[in-house]
């Protein structure tokens, strides 16, 4: 079954943004008389900005705060800014709170999902979330939960799921898959080049000398990963614990290299090509890729087919009972909005001002506007 995207909460994105609920006179925009302060967005719009595919480009959206992009993120930030206000304040007017035993139940929910505990520090790591701030952010989802939780009952039958199974068959339909594990020994050469050159050693050498290093240095890996397939080979049993210890992919390395389940689009094709041409208990050869060098065990195949209801029914009410709590929050979130004193103290942060800004910039930069009819 392709994985279903669970939606936690509408604003889960703005659930990273804290504000306090003072009022001060440095205030952009004041919800029912609490501030939001020019501090408290920039934090967020810094947020916002650094986690977007314009900063993996490389593209500084902080440079020209009359661009579209800027102005584009600048309303989203601020639209989420007022709407986690006026959730806060009514988490507050509610008296919600969150134990221990909630925190504990939401963590519990999550690794199980991951897979491990290990699994799931790891993420944090990768995605450069402190444990902190992950306890702060969750803290804040379980509240909106509860909050959800007192405006309506959501309940999902058998047959909403099997009506939505019938509907998005092929959401459950798994191509051929292969069970493997791996031991990778790394070897990147432009990573090796990149490396060396950066030493005092390394700053001396002409080109040909570093492109003998660096062979020298893939030699020298493509050697230690004979080595281990010589040990493996010796004793087949011993490849869980000599991925332990030696695997360059510390996440698998910890499952003593087992990468679960998975088709042939997802992993690189050198990888891929091999694990799907053994049999299960076969070793492989050392198998190169633009990670290194590997040693790839087959554990298990696993046929094309469909996922049978029974086994998926769970995930899907998961699923569609998430999807009718966001139409619920939506719609206490406009209504909130609706009866709010929402004050622009600083006019460039109304989104009327900013709607209109980006409507002229659409109009002077015509790669922003959406394409034109058939009748123009």
């Amino acid at each position: 079954m392709k994985k279903l995207k669970l939606f936690a909460t509408l604003i889960a994105a703005s659930a990273t943004m804290m504000i306090c609920g003072c009022a001060s006179h440095d205030a952009v925009v004041t919800v029912n008389g609490d501030s939001i302060t020019k501090a408290q967005y920039e934090k967020a719009f810094d947020a916002v900005a650094g986690n977007s595919m314009f900063a993996q480009m490389g593209i500084d959206l902080k440079k020209d705060q009359n661009s579209f992009l800027h102005l584009m993120i600048k309303e989203r930030v601020i639209s989420e800014l007022i709407v986690k206000k006026l959730l806060d304040q009514e988490i507050s007017k509610r008296h919600i709170k969150v134990s221990k035993e909630d925190m504990d139940k939401q963590l519990k929910v999550i690794i199980d999902k991951v897979g491990s505990k290990e699994k799931f520090n790891e993420l944090l790591k990768q995605n450069g979330v402190t444990s902190a701030q992950f306890k702060k952010d969750l803290s804040d989802e379980v509240k909106i939960q509860k909050l959800v939780d007192t405006l309506s009952v959501v309940s999902v039958s058998d047959k909403d799921a099997m009506d939505f199974y019938k509907k998005n068959a092929d959401k459950f339909k798994n191509p051929d898959k292969v069970r493997a594990s791996h031991i990778l020994v790394s070897a990147n050469q432009e990573e090796l080049k990149a490396k060396i050159a950066a030493t005092e050693e390394g700053k001396k050498m002409t080109e040909a000398q570093l492109n003998e290093e660096v062979q020298k240095q893939m030699n020298e890996q493509k050697a230690k990963a004979q080595k281990l397939l010589a040990e493996v080979k010796k004793d087949p049993k011993s490849f869980a614990k000599i991925a332990k210890e030696n695997s360059d992919d510390t996440q698998s390395a910890q499952q003593g290299g087992d990468l679960g389940f998975f088709g042939k689009e997802e992993m690189v094709e050198p990888f891929s090509k091999a694990a799907f041409s053994m049999k299960p208990n076969t070793i492989s050869e050392v198998i190169q890729t633009p990670y290194g060098y590997h040693i790839i065990l087959v554990t298990d195949r696993q046929k094309a087919g469909t996922e049978p209801f029974d086994k998926v029914k769970g995930d899907i009410k998961e699923y569609l009972t998430n999807q009718e709590k966001v139409k619920v929050l939506q719609q206490f979130v406009d209504t909130l909005k609706n009866n709010a004193k929402i004050e622009y103290n600083d006019p460039s942060f109304d989104p009327k001002v900013l709607q209109n800004s980006l409507k002229e910039q659409a109009k002077n930069n015509p790669a922003f506007m959406g394409p034109k009819s058939a009748k123009e």
